[in-house]
């Protein structure tokens, strides 16, 4: 009898909620990491070219 009892989880004992509260962190962490790079690399590339462009409407003009 006591072999039925045991078999009737197979996934494991269930994580804790510091366990899940640091795994969900880790999976909504990437997404702001990656989003945060990709909005700092537009927007430091659209300065650039605006300053580079700047620079030759100066250049040209003088």
């Amino acid at each position: 009898m006591a072999s039925m009892e045991q078999s009737g989880s197979t996934m494991g004992e269930e994580p804790t909620w510091a366990e899940l509260l640091v795994s969900f962190l880790l999976v909504g962490a990437i997404p702001v990491v990656v989003g945060g790079a990709v909005i700092l690399s537009l927007v430091g590339l659209t300065l650039w070219t605006r300053a580079m462009l700047r620079r030759r409407k100066r250049g040209s003009a003088a």
